[in-house]
């Protein structure tokens, strides 16, 4: 029998860019994270992903742990070099999921860099329409990653998908159902976004869910304000930061989420270097706790309305 909790799964990220995946899931596998998510960073470097897929699967070996998602992050509406190895890595991503047992791609919608978020709409129709036809042909999601990288909505040098205005935007252009979200509360925090309310309006398409989560520095932001020298944002571990995972969570599963929460590491102030895995081990068992506890209590036919003795019979 599956486990329930498991619907919703708690794993960590894996750099794939140097070809180190396997090793990497190797070493880690038995700390207990319950999926991984390999990722590249603007280029494959050439790798050839299906025997890739097929050295993380062996690394895995009979343990329950999935891949549900792959990551290729860069700007794949552009035209330099590295652009153009992003776009050729989403493509490869696509026809290569099946290999680590992935249904999910995801990444930044790429940019036209320094331009506003508008001026990018017509490049994204067209690339990312006819990759989310490659895609469903394959049974394969595209997730776009709500990560600003620095920008806003006047200029920057990544992504559009930052934004529920600019999802608006993006799902307009294309309204492809296997288009979504790979969403994360901390870069919404970082707008000074409510997350939770977003979720309830926006469920259906999220298709992956980053564990990151932000700490706001209020006192900062009422006396220096947003723009100043200050920061008013650190972004954090999960479990470090200000957000209640209890109520993510719940409202994940109220609205029918089904698949991992991925750790996204090596961006808290404090749990870094040394202490990377410490505060990764961590979030994982307080992302653990938030989803229900850390085991499975079956409710051995009991009432579901409570106490079976005030069942009434038909």
């Amino acid at each position: 029998m599956t486990d329930p909790l498991k619907k919703i799964r708690i794993g960590t990220m894996i750099q794939a860019t140097g070809g180190q995946a396997a090793t990497r899931i190797g070493e880690i596998a038995d700390m207990g994270f319950e999926s991984f998510e390999p990722f590249f960073w603007q280029t494959t470097n050439g790798q050839d992903l299906s025997e890739l897929g097929k050295r993380c699967v062996d690394a895995i070996g009979d343990r329950d742990i999935t891949m549900s998602t792959l990551g290729m992050f860069g700007n794949p509406l552009e035209d330099k070099e590295l652009d153009r190895e992003t776009l050729q890595g989403w493509k490869d991503c696509i026809d290569n999921a099946h290999h680590f047992g992935a249904t999910c791609v995801a990444g930044f919608t790429g940019r036209v860099r320094g331009k506003p978020l508008t001026d990018s709409l017509p490049a994204y129709k067209k690339v990312w329409s006819d990759l989310a036809k490659r895609a469903a042909d394959k049974g394969v999601k595209i997730a776009f990653e709500n990560c600003a990288m620095d920008g806003n909505w006047q200029t920057g040098d990544w992504n559009i998908a930052h934004n529920p205005d600019a999802w608006e935007l993006m799902f307009n252009e294309t309204p492809d159902d296997n288009l979504g979200i790979e969403w994360e509360p901390c870069h919404q925090m970082v707008y000074l976004i409510d997350p939770l309310p977003q979720i309830r309006k926006w469920a259906d398409k999220i298709f992956h869910v980053h564990g990151k989560d932000a700490t706001i520095r209020w006192e900062v932001i009422r006396e220096h304000g947003i723009f100043g020298r200050e920061p008013f944002v650190w972004m954090r571990t999960p479990g470090f930061g200000d957000s209640n995972w209890t109520d993510i969570i719940s409202e994940l599963r109220l609205a029918g989420y089904t698949g991992s929460i991925d750790i996204e590491g090596w961006h808290d102030p404090v749990y870094r270097d040394d202490l990377e895995m410490t505060g990764q081990l961590a979030g994982l068992t307080h992302l653990k706790h938030a989803r229900g506890g850390l085991t499975h209590v079956p409710a051995n036919g009991a009432y579901e309305g409570g106490d079976p003795s005030l069942k009434k019979s038909a």
